[in-house]
């Protein structure tokens, strides 16, 4: 009975050392976790090898690459801490539940983009920047499938454009190497851009800020990577895309109070079209701060009434700045007038030549709008803030 009972005691003892031995067997392939997330197609070229390891926590609890907030209000990755730390990234935080860290990347002049969801930040960020020349940062494609970025401009304020003619003399965001892009300066806080990055491993995307004479420049860019299959990649040519119901559209350095419309733009607006719904309603963003509202002021002397202007031809056309938006009418007019319009300028907001600001409504699809600007202003445009608008798809059942 003892002699057994030792035999058992062994026999256990070996299967104990076997079961908590590290197995230096032969490499195979493993699942990270961002494997888990994306599949076989973030996987680097050639094999990825590591050795067993006891019960590798992060295996078995994923907690993937998925977005986090960090207390001072940046996005992040939720990954391991040594990961953060192994691709310089800056730990903000607990997420996952305690099984990760909420990492921060952040780039600056001269740097290079490697991690998604990464910021372009002036340098001595978070304080502002009085320096001149160029800042820029090369985005590289975390993977051939990547079609587009998406740029937030979480804080963005470098120096205004001229007063004359509305230019970005003094200091401009340019990007290069994607879809072609307007450039833009001032203050845009808040608004997004896209750029189509094209297909497989093509040339990088640089982002630069050029600076001039002294201002207090404040800018924080995420840059988003879009896989090509992405429900969140925007429609071909639009360089702002909006996913919602309703929302607000305005353009780049707007300001009821002190903002100038930007010269030489070219890009298009782009809103989704929600399942049932078959027309959209416009109409201007509240001023609070003028007596008479410059939330959509495009050409004329906006120091003074400015009628609605339509079309795009004769004395009373849209022929140098101007808002597209596919045959508008005005949305109180029961029955509608027969007739739409594309084209309006001027310094009041309506499907109609007039003084008064409408709601106007459209049902062309898909809802895209237009903006053009050329490059001049002075002597005729003066004080034009650009614009400002609210929108709301409209119901199917809503007579559209």
């Amino acid at each position: 009975m003892n002699s057994l009972h030792l035999q058992l005691t062994v026999a256990t003892c070996c299967l104990l050392v076997l079961a908590f031995a590290k197995v230096p067997t032969q490499p195979q392939q493993t699942n990270t976790w961002r494997d888990l997330f994306f599949g076989s197609k973030w996987l680097s070229p050639g094999p990825r090898f590591r050795e067993s390891k006891f019960l590798p926590i992060f295996a078995l609890v994923p907690i993937g690459p998925g977005s986090c907030s960090a207390p001072s209000g940046e996005q992040g990755n939720c990954i391991p801490s040594k990961d953060c730390i192994l691709r310089n990234g800056i730990p903000a935080g607990p997420c996952g539940g305690g099984y990760g860290v909420c990492c921060i990347f952040l780039q600056t002049c001269g740097g290079v983009i490697r991690e998604n969801s990464t910021y372009f930040v002036n340098p001595n960020h978070p304080d502002v920047y009085d320096g001149t020349g160029s800042c820029q940062v090369t985005v590289q494609k975390l993977h051939p499938d990547i079609c587009q970025l998406r740029l937030d401009l979480d804080m963005f304020s470098i120096a205004p454009p001229e007063a004359a003619n509305h230019l970005c003399n003094q200091d401009q965001l340019l990007i290069s190497g994607g879809s072609p892009t307007p450039t833009i300066c001032g203050s845009s806080t808040g608004d997004h851009m896209y750029i189509d990055a094209g297909l497989g491993q093509s040339n990088p995307i640089v982002l630069s800020v050029i600076t001039s004479g002294s201002f207090p420049r404040l800018w924080r860019i995420r840059v988003t990577q879009i896989h090509c299959g992405s429900i969140s990649r925007a429609d071909q040519g639009c360089l702002q895309y909006y996913t919602a119901i309703s929302g607000r559209v305005r353009s780049f350095n707007y300001n009821t109070v002190g903002g100038r419309q930007l010269s030489n733009q070219d890009y298009s607006i782009c809103i989704r079209n929600e399942r049932n719904f078959c027309g959209i309603q416009y109409n201007t963003c509240p001023d609070l701060e003028n007596n008479r509202s410059r939330a959509f002021t495009l050409s004329g002397n906006s120091n003074n009434p400015v009628p609605t202007m339509v079309g795009g031809g004769g004395a009373n056309g849209c022929v140098s700045d101007w808002l597209l938006i596919g045959c508008i009418r005005s949305a109180d007019r029961i029955p509608p007038l027969p007739g739409c319009e594309d084209r309006v300028c001027g310094g009041t907001f309506s499907a109609e030549a007039g003084m008064l600001a409408k709601t106007v409504q459209s049902s062309v699809r898909p809802f895209r709008l237009y903006f053009h600007t050329d490059g001049v202003e002075a002597p005729n445009d003066i004080d034009n803030r650009g614009f400002c608008m609210d929108y709301v798809q409209q119901p199917c059942t809503n007579g559209f």
